[in-house]
């Protein structure tokens, strides 16, 4: 495993591609920023700047499609903008293309914001949430610009995509005083129905999920405090609240794919502290034991990405290397010590994740 030295996360957001093949961020100094692209499924990343005549807003919001163009958002007078970038390879002129995708008017109190990449690479999604109700709106890969593709009762946070081909979106979505994650069908008129429900009173959102086993990262205060905790969707099993997290300031940010069935080997890379500040945590769910490490230098927007083969690659960009990665390996834990139980354990009664108990294992 390597260990690198501790350094301040960067916070130029930096948003990776659901396959791992592009990123994007804003790049540049001060005022003076473009959109940059990043390609990572070659032998080595490279970097491609984007820029346009003029610079673009800090509160921009860039995210890679599938076919390596960049989907940019901005705020525009009154009204939220949407186009795709992509590299031109001109010899001359312009070395930047732009396609304008239309915009979204800007209602007082409503917030949008782009929702994490699609896992099918080809289209994006953006978020308005308002205080009585939130719209989803598909932003690209629609031949009529953005168009509502859900409705949701309540002020809505959050984003996580439960399949591989981005039909099912969990929400957090606060209502009556409480919030809950729940899922919402995009194929079917945006239907909204419950996915965490620990406790009647309680916050239950969704950090994390991985489609391949089912993997859910929650954070709840069911258990009287927020805590983080796992689960598995469509499980009997309850939900698990892991002592060796609960003291642990974290927020996970990558899961391992490819196990299918075997949600306890997943490894889950955490944030540890304000943005990363307290440096890396890997962990899976087996585990009792989080192994702490320090990033690279220049580490972007405390991002990374999981092979299926249990490689953790982190992004990072310094002024010798402008466009780095890393690879970090999980260590293997220990095997637990051998208990004898004089008497079996019940089988667990089958009950819907959003009804589970609790467990502090």
């Amino acid at each position: 495993m390597t260990v690198c030295a501790i350094e301040t996360t960067s916070t130029t957001p930096f948003t990776i591609a659901a396959d791992g093949a592009y990123a994007a961020r804003l790049a540049g100094n001060g005022e003076a920023l473009y959109a940059e692209r990043w390609t990572l499924a070659g032998p080595e990343p490279y970097a491609v700047p984007l820029p346009l005549a003029q610079p673009e807003e800090a509160d921009s919001e860039v995210l890679p499609l599938a076919d390596g163009r960049v989907l940019i958002h901005r705020r525009v007078a009154e009204r939220h903008a949407f186009a795709l970038l992509y590299p031109t390879g001109a010899a001359a002129g312009p070395r930047t293309g732009e396609l304008q995708l239309g915009g979204v008017e800007q209602e007082e109190g409503v917030r949008v914001r782009l929702l994490p990449p699609s896992p099918d690479g080809r289209g994006a999604f953006a978020l308005a949430a308002g205080d009585t109700g939130s719209t989803v709106w598909r932003v690209a890969g629609d031949a009529f610009g953005p168009r509502r593709v859900a409705e949701v009762p309540g002020r809505c946070s959050g984003g996580v995509w439960l399949d591989r081909t981005g039909r099912l979106l969990a929400l957090d979505r606060e209502l009556d005083g409480a919030t809950k994650a729940v899922a919402v069908d995009l194929e079917r008129g945006g239907e909204v129905s419950p996915l965490l429900q620990i406790a009647e009173d309680s916050d239950d959102r969704l950090l994390l999920a991985d489609p391949d086993s089912g993997l859910l990262l929650i954070r709840s205060d069911a258990p009287g405090e927020p805590r983080l905790g796992w689960g598995v969707l469509g499980s009997s099993l309850p939900v698990r609240f892991p002592e060796c997290l609960r003291h642990v300031d974290a927020a996970p940010f990558a899961v391992q794919p490819g196990q299918a069935l075997m949600p306890e080997t997943c490894g889950v890379a955490l944030r540890l502290g304000p943005a990363g500040e307290g440096g890396i945590g890997l962990w899976r769910p087996a585990d009792r034991h989080v192994f702490r490490i320090g990033p690279p230098v220049g580490w972007l927007g405390g991002t990374g990405l999981w092979s299926p083969e249990g490689r953790l690659r982190l992004p990072y960009a310094t002024p010798d290397v402008p466009c780095g990665i890393v690879g970090l390996t999980l260590p293997v834990s220990p095997p637990p010590p051998v208990r004898l139980d004089p008497v079996p354990p019940p089988a667990p009664r089958p009950v819907p994740l959003q009804q589970a108990p609790l467990s502090r294992a």
